[in-house]
């Protein structure tokens, strides 16, 4: 079979190459043509355009480069067409992706969504979509089962959550600390201590993110001067900007401080929340990702007024009382979410103060972690989901 897959963002990359290598199991002559990035192409699929080239995050800045989504659609449907798939395979990405499916389908391509997007939480029309120009709909969390049924008459295929396979599997998740410490010195050249106490921050995956998440990061790093920080980078965003985002904060501030140390480091984002006492999250796929590796964390989000203005209004405000999935999915707060506003120094720093220092607190995250980990099913996710795509396309043949 051919598949051609898309993913715009780090996030669907990962779960775009384990679906791949699921792929390459259960249809071993199969051939993957991608739109994703460097994890997809390692997985074995051919790249045709990374998704650092054509993510777009936030209503404001999606008016502002229009143009470029729009040329990026066309491209698409080129490549699509002169690809000739026996599926298309949308990962995520609604904004682009529904695009995507409507074409495909009126073309007479197949098409298969994996990873639905949120409708729960907002823009819930989206359903109807999904009834319209999606064949089937692979789901990665369980609640959605009942949601998709009753809500939309959606038959949605669930196999577990392809999350757990990503973190059980990575190499670096037995490691000892001291071991990370003596690796991560070899590669940086800085000094990494197995004694220090480290606290992980992930300010996002798209630079609209960092920009606005970043700087109130950094406020929080001088009240804790016994700690070391490290920023677990993304991979589509180069240092040049961290460093920019950086001075640009700093500057404000009035000079950046001489004992300022802030280790940027990309590829690691796995081991830095396990050997971290803590982490300061921008919410996404990581906060889940922390949830299962067991940081005990704090989530943050912020964006520009407009963006924030407009998502407020959209949201499902009634029906989604979280928004990090690891509260979404255990029904409560396990952790605390800091929104726009309450995202301040001030409350990053009383709640980190919280999490390095209240064992009951954190012992008691970690076992809702645990409910967590027991809500989303065993490992095996990706190569289950692959094996339902193959076969839902050989009952069609």
């Amino acid at each position: 079979m051919k598949y051609f897959i898309i993913a715009g963002e780090a996030s669907g990359d990962l779960h775009g190459s384990n679906l791949i290598k699921g792929l390459k199991a259960a249809d071993p002559g199969c051939t993957v043509r991608c739109w994703g990035g460097d994890l997809m192409k390692e997985a074995g699929g051919e790249l045709v355009s990374h998704y650092k080239d054509t993510a777009v995050m936030g209503f404001f800045e999606v008016f502002l480069k229009l143009g470029k989504i729009f040329g990026n659609l066309k491209k698409c449907k080129q490549d699509i067409l002169a690809f000739n798939p026996d599926v298309v395979v949308l990962i995520d990405y609604p904004g682009f992706n529904f695009r995507i499916a409507k074409f495909a389908k009126n073309k007479g391509f197949r098409v298969f969504y994996y990873i639905a997007p949120k409708i729960w939480a907002w823009k819930e029309s989206r359903g109807k979509r999904l009834q319209m120009y999606v064949d089937k709909l692979f789901i990665i969390f369980p609640f959605e089962v009942d949601y998709f049924k009753r809500r939309w008459n959606i038959d949605a295929v669930y196999r577990g959550n392809p999350l757990l396979d990503s973190v059980e599997q990575n190499p670096y998740m037995k490691e000892s600390k001291e071991s990370f410490c003596n690796r991560i010195s070899s590669e940086s050249g800085q000094d990494f201590n197995s004694d220090e106490s480290f606290v992980a921050l992930l300010a996002g995956s798209r630079r609209s993110e960092i920009k606005y998440t970043l700087p109130r990061m950094l406020d929080v790093i001088k009240n804790f001067p016994e700690r070391k920080f490290l920023l677990a980078a993304a991979p589509s965003v180069p240092v040049d900007y961290y460093n920019k985002v950086i001075d640009r904060h700093f500057k404000k501030a009035g000079g950046r401080p001489s004992d300022f140390c802030l280790p940027i480091i990309y590829g690691q984002t796995y081991p830095i929340m396990k050997h971290s006492d803590a982490a300061i999250i921008n919410s996404g796929t990581a906060s889940l990702e922390a949830a299962l590796i067991g940081v005990p964390q704090v989530v943050c989000y912020e964006a520009s007024y407009v963006s924030y203005i407009i998502a407020k209004a959209l949201v499902n405000i009634k029906k989604l009382k979280y928004i990090s999935l690891a509260n979404l999915i255990a029904g409560k707060f396990i952790f605390k979410e800091l929104l726009q506003y309450e995202s301040s120094s001030e409350n990053l720093t009383a709640e980190l103060h919280r999490l390095l220092e209240d064992k009951a607190y954190t012992d008691a995250m970690k076992k809702d972690y645990t409910e967590v980990h027991r809500m989303l099913g065993g490992g095996g996710a990706s190569v289950e989901v692959a094996r339902a795509m193959a076969e839902e396309l050989n009952n069609q043949n």
